[in-house]
């Protein structure tokens, strides 16, 4: 189950993503499955000078 994990977290990689489509080795259904698996982190996002106050 690892290597499969390993594998989704690749396709996260805009260049990769973008190729494996292209060449038609993923589906769009397929990206759009993994994609919607990823959990919302957005309220855990400060601003970069929220970041930099913190320093």
């Amino acid at each position: 189950m690892k290597l499969r994990k390993a594998l989704d977290e690749k396709l996260l990689d805009v260049r990769l993503r973008d190729r494996l489509l292209a060449e038609g080795k993923i589906t769009k259904e397929q990206l759009e499955k993994i994609l919607a698996q990823l959990q919302d982190d957005a309220k855990h996002a400060i601003s970069m000078e929220e970041a930099q106050n913190l320093q």
